[in-house]
């Protein structure tokens, strides 16, 4: 009995010594309940994300004719087709300007009938007045040997005969005339038959120019990729669908796009409240939707000088046009693929970070949250840069602790 005394002596406050340090240990290892990151040591890297699409740099854009009508699309390459040089890119109907090609050759035919017939007209005219000159010319010798009879008839008869040569000759004079006008009048009226084939001419070859620019071919190969149908667009909707067959185009609208992916560029826009932090030569990284496994560096070629309203959003915003041009390339890119690019707006080296949301604001104080065993402890900072996901911090925290993400006061609040 005296041995289980002593015994219970000794063990009731070794039990009681290995509780506290267990309680001890949970208290030091216990950390909040709110989502906590780790104060870093590294670059900061302030950055501005964007959406656009890639482009090529130079591309050769096939568009319908200029002329002609019912530009109904009859066949098209399928987009992304692999095409060589003299392909059929897009054919239209040409049932129409087959009928009127049909009735300008017609009028040709009846033109060049015209002037046949206008020559053999002219031929006979002038051949008669010719013939009636001679005849007169004939009639003006035969009176002029009358004239010599003078001396040997009478009076009467010499006047007569006077009369006659003088009749003779003024017929003479009145054919010369009339075969020149005869002739003059056949020049005119054949030169306005040539006018009028020469124009029925012209038209039956445009319109075989018009039916040979409705087969649009490629001028070289590559890969094809069409372009939106604008007007196949509803007032509601983000984007046009794209060309397909039995659209009908109108006069000079692009259908396709033969890019030339050697050299590609990403074309974007910058809301006007971040123009100003945008440097001409910042630097970017780009990633395409449809080739997720690579990211291509870019930098900014060039930037709008005007702003521009954007009426798909509403109310209507103003934003900048911009070009960032892609020193590296990939086989798998294609002309409007979708893309997002990080255009680098500033960098600090050897800084501390923090996530952008462990960092509040307090009144004038700019604190954070430190874990301190459990505790969070609100300790103010100094900012030296503030970006979209870190913020680098002068002073105020040390490289390995832990600050809370959220606000304690709004987590209770919350729950």
């Amino acid at each position: 009995m005296k041995s289980t005394r002593t015994l219970g002596f000794f063990v009731l406050p070794a039990l009681l010594l290995a509780l506290a340090a267990g309680i001890v240990g949970v208290r030091r290892h216990r950390r909040s309940p709110l989502p906590e990151a780790v104060v870093t040591r590294g670059s900061f890297v302030d950055f501005l994300p964007l959406r656009g699409e890639i482009r090529p740099v130079q591309s050769v854009v096939l568009s319908a004719p200029s002329s002609g009508a019912d530009l109904q699309i009859i066949e098209l390459v399928r987009n992304g087709a692999t095409v060589a040089t003299g392909d059929v890119i897009v054919q239209f109907d040409p049932t129409t300007q087959q009928r009127t090609l049909e009735q300008k050759q017609s009028e040709l035919k009846q033109a060049e009938s015209e002037i046949e017939r206008k020559e053999a007209e002219q031929r006979r005219r002038v051949q008669a007045a010719q013939t009636a000159l001679e005849q007169a010319q004939s009639a003006l010798g035969r009176a002029r040997l009358d004239l010599g009879k003078q001396p040997v008839v009478s009076r009467v008869d010499a006047e007569k005969l006077a009369l006659a040569f003088s009749d003779a000759g003024q017929v003479v004079r009145q054919s010369e005339q009339t075969v020149e006008g005869e002739r003059i009048a056949t020049v005119a009226d054949l030169a306005s038959a040539r006018q009028r084939r020469d124009k029925a001419l012209y038209d039956v070859r445009e319109t075989e120019r018009i039916i040979q620019s409705l087969t649009v071919r490629s001028p070289s190969a590559g890969s094809i990729s069409l372009l939106p149908n604008l007007r196949a667009g509803t007032p509601f909707s983000r984007g046009a669908p794209e060309f397909k067959r039995g659209d009908r185009a109108w006069f000079g609208a692009p259908i396709a796009e033969l890019p030339d992916l050697h050299a590609v560029q990403m074309t974007c826009h910058i809301d006007e409240a971040d123009r100003g932090r945008v440097r001409a030569d910042a630097a970017a990284l780009v990633r395409v939707d449809a080739v997720p496994d690579r990211e291509l560096r870019g930098e900014i070629r060039d930037i709008a000088a005007v702003a521009k309203p954007d009426f798909s959003l509403f109310p209507p915003v103003r934003n900048f046009d911009v070009t960032i041009a892609l020193s590296d390339s990939d086989p798998r890119l294609r002309s409007g693929m979708s893309a997002s690019a990080r255009l680098e707006l500033d960098r600090l080296s050897d800084v501390l970070l923090v996530p952008t949301v462990a960092v509040f604001q307090r009144g004038v104080a700019t604190i954070t949250y430190v874990d301190d065993h459990g505790t969070l402890e609100p300790r103010p900072v100094i900012v030296l840069r503030r970006g979209r996901e870190q913020v680098a911090i002068a002073s105020g925290v040390h490289e390995g602790e832990r600050v809370s993400l959220r606000e304690p006061d709004s987590d209770r609040g919350a729950r």
